[in-house]
């Protein structure tokens, strides 16, 4: 993953916010299941963060095919996202 981090142009500490923001969006997923809000937030959360990836994908030039998982991802957070807002 560093190298590919390299090869977007970001730095190490945009690789390791990265990477939190990532892990914190999942434990936020799970949690909620308890807790209509955070499962809103966090998926939320985590397709900005898919969004800003596909952003950086198409930036460097990368293909549809690399870009591909982003975009995915960034839908399926989304989805996440509508049906937690349904419950609300």
């Amino acid at each position: 993953m560093r190298l590919e981090f390299n090869r977007y142009g970001l730095n190490t500490l945009q690789r390791l916010l990265t990477g939190i923001l990532q892990i914190t969006g999942a434990i936020g997923l799970i949690c909620g299941i308890f807790n209509t809000k955070v499962g809103i937030a966090a998926s939320a959360g985590l397709c900005l963060l898919m969004f800003f990836g596909l952003i950086v994908r198409i930036k460097i030039k990368d293909g549809i095919y690399k870009s591909s998982p982003a975009l995915a991802f960034m839908v399926i957070s989304g989805i996440i996202c509508y049906r937690f807002i349904k419950i609300l």
